[in-house]
């Protein structure tokens, strides 16, 4: 088949480009090449922070729609990526699959101490005391020592304007997570 420019929607049996033509002198650059079924799978990383012991590291925007496994042998601090018009939309996941040891936490900390809020739905997993939790003032949500396995913990970016951020968070386990 020929190559063929159109200025609607295409199909194709065999991959497709999106290009652009110059207005002035007609050349052609080809902008992306879409030859494969897209991925619409979560990353999941079975290694940040599932070491074993102590951890701290910083996530990145890149890492948006990550699910992390979490060992919480040892204690754990996850940063979340700078202050960036970018974060905005960014979610990351995390699954307990090692209790959190005891005098142990595992910690999430935004950027720029006394600027940013987490705005948390903290909720306990199981029993008769299974009501959550609202709590919208601090930029550090704790999981405590002796959190059990299967606890959750899903942060997404809902305002970043380069000087403060807010982020949901929405947790489930046992003991309730804090926000500080």
């Amino acid at each position: 088949m020929a190559n063929t420019t159109f200025s609607g929607p295409v199909r194709s049996e065999n991959g497709f480009e999106q290009i652009t033509k110059n207005s002035t002198t007609g050349a052609i650059t080809v902008e992306a090449t879409y030859d494969a079924r897209p991925n619409f799978r979560q990353t999941i990383d079975n290694s940040t922070l599932n070491t074993g012991g102590a951890v701290t590291t910083t996530l990145t925007t890149a890492q948006s729609g990550t699910i992390f496994e979490v060992d919480g042998t040892g204690d754990i601090v996850v940063n979340m990526p700078a202050l960036s018009t970018a974060n905005v939309g960014n979610t990351y996941e995390f699954f307990v699959t090692t209790a959190v040891g005891g005098a142990k936490t595992v910690t999430f900390v935004l950027p720029g101490a006394g600027v940013s809020n987490f705005f948390g739905a903290l909720s306990l997993m199981g029993g008769t005391a299974a009501n959550p939790a609202s709590d919208v003032a601090g930029d550090t949500l704790t999981l405590p020592n002796s959190v059990a396995v299967n606890a959750r913990v899903r942060l997404t970016c809902i305002k970043d304007d380069g000087t403060n951020s807010t982020y949901k968070a929405e947790t489930l386990s046992t003991p309730i997570a804090t926000i500080a």
